[in-house]
């Protein structure tokens, strides 16, 4: 095999596929794309209830955080996913963009020109196979297929009411014009099965003869010669070898890995990579800076009868589930367990949504959260945009340390208030009338007293597994990278997932990242940005206006 490529991409997450296929497509273009871990050939990775098994560890590095100051000093289980395609191969497929005052905040506040909603709104439908809408909003030919929920319970219409008898208005469509209200989640699902970057980008390119993909690759370093990333070092079976890029080095390891790698290789702040005993090769103060993510807490309720998924632990009737979806690609394998939840307020004042609730049909569905010996259901919220900023720091020079990921979880009081009020707010859904004929009783926190409730959010919370912003887009002297997702400083060297956010966008992060993986692909490849999107009631409002 050739050591020697167009491109190198070091990670087949979501944005490494959307970047190999989409760069594949010019033939006389040649793409190395490495993965550390391995294929997604299981099939707890295309079975939508397989998600259940995926926080558990199955598929991740392994890694937690450093002990969280403001949570008592817990240690919370951090998965990041070590397969190909990355958390689109092992996240419970909840399609979420965000709201559109997010991506005007990265221009206007983060100096992103070009990144606006209205910027990459078409990199969104570029992406998006919709199967039920077809508007200014969605696309209905991309690779990834956007699917409603087909194996919701019952329950789901009950949270659905409760949520609204709560004071929540009812959205179809959570990413359409507005993001706030109630109602069903769309999925990232194909045919009754995941679709992933994996299987909507990467597997199709797969047969080309100019794509190379390597699982089981780990990229140890990135080589830098006069100013210019050349390069990268991986490790395959214990053995290393030098790959080279005539055009550039593309890093898309996540919000983890792609700091980890940019120091490991001398590239970030010089006095923190010379007291773990890096040689500085860059300094670059932001690599590994700006770390935020979504903790959420939840609700857990023990149900009135065989109202979940929970029963389906029994030998007979995971057998049966399973022969269902073989036999007719429908009952319990299909759902992803997270199918319904809500956007709304916590702080009044807020520019848009800030709190997002997700509705488990289960108990015990995530790691660290308790199962119930009946049926349970569990409803999660989480707050949309935290001021903490965090870090992520090495160990030691060595790659096979785990780094040191310090989200630096409620630094801000801010961020606590309104997290507890969030679950104030699920506490308010889960006790409204609508719920009565599934609920019988709240388990968990169980508690009312202030000081009880914040020892139950210490001990409770957890990362909604949505880590961004560790080399942020921009040009302050914090940034790494510039809007073309150019490393500050050298040559030949791109950041291209969702470590290049400015800010977390108020939702799911996987819809995002690969609309980052859609819009890098035209920069590195020189190719005319898609036209700014223009929606029917803006041309509405200005034929008006031109009318009168």
């Amino acid at each position: 095999m050739s050591t020697t490529f167009d491109y190198i991409i070091s990670g087949a997450g979501t944005a490494g596929c959307v970047l190999a296929s989409r760069l594949t497509e010019d033939p006389d273009v040649s793409v190395l794309l490495l993965e550390a871990g391995g294929p997604d050939s299981s099939l707890l990775f295309h079975w939508p209830a397989g998600f259940a098994k995926m926080t558990k560890g199955i598929a991740s590095w392994g890694w937690s955080t450093v002990p969280q100051r403001h949570m008592k000093d817990r240690v919370l289980w951090y998965t990041q996913a070590k397969v190909v395609g990355g958390g689109s191969t092992i996240n419970a497929q909840v399609y979420t963009r965000g709201n559109a005052k997010d991506y005007d905040a990265w221009r206007d506040e983060g100096g992103c020109e070009g990144w606006g909603y209205r910027d990459i709104l078409p990199y969104f439908k570029r992406a998006e196979g919709n199967e039920r809408f077809s508007d200014d909003y969605h696309g209905t030919d991309g690779p990834i297929g956007v699917t409603m929920p087909k194996s919701a319970l019952p329950v789901c219409d009950a949270f659905i009411r409760a949520a609204q008898q709560a004071g929540i208005p009812y959205n179809p469509d959570f990413n359409g014009r507005y993001q706030r209200g109630v109602g069903y989640y769309q999925l990232t699902q194909k045919n009754a099965r995941r679709s992933s970057a994996a299987t909507g980008f990467l597997n199709p390119a797969r047969p080309r003869k100019n794509l190379t993909v390597m699982s089981g690759a780990l990229a140890t370093r990135i080589m830098v010669e006069k100013g210019r990333a050349v390069g990268l070092k991986v490790r395959v079976d214990g053995k290393d070898t030098e790959y080279r890029a005539t055009r550039e080095v593309l890093i898309t390891s996540g919000a983890i890995g792609s700091p980890r790698l940019l120091m490991l290789s001398g590239i970030g702040p010089a006095d923190h990579l010379k007291s773990v005993g890096v040689d500085v090769v860059h300094d670059l103060p932001g690599v590994g800076s700006n770390l935020q993510d979504h903790v959420d807490i939840c609700v857990l309720s023990e149900c009135t009868g065989d109202h979940s998924y929970d029963g389906l632990q029994k030998p007979h009737r995971m057998v049966m589930a399973g022969l269902q979806y073989l036999l007719f690609k429908s009952g319990p394998v299909v759902s992803s367990l997270f199918e319904t939840g809500a956007f709304w307020y916590a702080d009044p004042d807020a520019r848009s949504p800030d709190i997002q609730f997700h509705f488990g049909q289960g108990s015990g569905i995530e790691a660290g959260i308790a199962k119930l010996d009946n049926a349970g259901v569990t409803l999660n919220s989480a707050f949309m945009r935290p001021r903490s900023r965090g870090t992520v720091r090495l160990a030691s020079p060595d790659i096979t340390d785990a780094p040191l990921i310090d989200p630096n979880f409620w630094s801000d009081p801010y961020d606590l208030k309104i997290s507890l009020r969030g679950l104030e707010m699920a506490r308010e859904i889960m006790s409204q009338p609508a719920l009565k004929p599934f609920v019988k009783r709240e388990v968990l926190p169980g508690v009312s007293d202030p000081a009880a409730i914040f020892e139950y959010a210490c001990r409770m919370a957890k990362t909604d597994h949505h880590p961004v912003g560790t080399c942020k887009m921009g040009h302050d002297a914090m940034s790494v990278v510039g809007t073309d997702l150019k490393v500050h400083g050298l040559e030949g060297l791109r950041v291209c997932d969702s470590s290049i956010m400015p800010f977390i966008n108020s939702s799911n992060t996987n819809a995002p990242t690969t609309m980052i993986g859609e819009k890098a692909s035209d920069l590195i490849a020189g190719k005319p940005l898609l036209p700014a999107a223009v929606l029917e009631w803006e041309r509405n409002e200005m034929k008006h206006y031109a009318e009168a």
